[in-house]
């Protein structure tokens, strides 16, 4: 009973193999994942695989490295496939300021654009952010992102991060990072989320979990990360934070 909130499903690293990948991971009990547009072209992927699985549900958005990509006519297609009933979110999206493949400053006013996008479309958003905590919490406030609400993905931030987050009422994502030993800091942080805020993920194919590392991640390996968040809650069963994380993601998701 797990759902994977955040997937690269189309990444072309699956093209041979990708629905051994899915029914792998159902097998292993994800009932549910998101995969996750990160620009145009993946928007509209992910609606395409979202739309042939009743189980797959899609986001659409445009990833802080890519919006210097954005053209004419983008934001009126994302209008467009959030009308699909299987797009559920809007992202990812947000401030990475660790690459600067796109301008901080085209960043910056992206985000903004693009909240209020989602806010137009009534969409939780899915945040990505990396070395950009004070701006990323800055324009989320100034743009009343609380009132779609949403998540924060892969989430690797310090507790600074995991407060102003929390106090914006978003969720917080965990993903393999999680299991990786020098995630000291990380896993004493994901003791004092609330039970109601955590989710899982895999990003894959990226961040492989132990004990996996090495290995093209892929959604049956959310499985590890419930285990290791029910090792960090004594008295939690790995099927405990299954129940607890797939039900928190069919709320903000609104995943029936």
């Amino acid at each position: 009973m797990l759902i994977d909130t955040h997937t690269h499903l189309d990444d072309a690293r699956y093209n041979d193999d990708r629905e051994s990948v899915i029914a792998r991971a159902r097998e292993a009990g994800v009932e549910a994942f998101v995969t996750i547009g990160c620009d145009l072209a993946t928007s509209q992927a992910a609606v395409q695989l979202a739309d042939g699985h009743p189980f797959v549900y899609a986001s659409i958005g445009v990833h802080p490295h890519e919006v210097k990509h954005i053209g004419d006519g983008w934001y009126d297609e994302f209008r467009r496939l959030a009308h699909n009933k299987k797009v559920v979110a809007y992202g990812e999206i947000g401030l990475d300021y660790h690459y600067n493949h796109s301008s901080p400053k085209e960043q910056r006013e992206r985000f903004r654009e693009q909240i209020q996008l989602a806010r137009e479309l009534a969409l939780p958003v899915i945040i990505h952010t990396r070395e950009a905590q004070k701006d990323t919490i800055a324009i989320l406030k100034e743009e009343q992102a609380s009132e779609i609400g949403g998540v924060f993905h892969c989430f690797s931030g310090d507790a600074w991060l995991a407060k102003d987050a929390l106090e914006l009422g978003f969720y917080l994502s965990f993903s393999g990072i999680l299991t990786f030993q020098n995630a000291t800091m990380l896993r004493e942080i994901a003791t004092t989320v609330p039970l109601d805020r955590l989710l899982i993920e895999t990003d894959c194919p990226y961040l492989t979990p132990t004990p996996h590392r090495g290995k093209r991640n892929e959604p049956a390996y959310v499985t590890q990360v419930a285990k290791q968040l029910a090792a960090l809650h004594p008295g939690l069963s790995d099927e405990d934070i299954g129940r607890t994380t797939a039900e928190n993601a069919r709320r903000l998701f609104k995943i029936a």
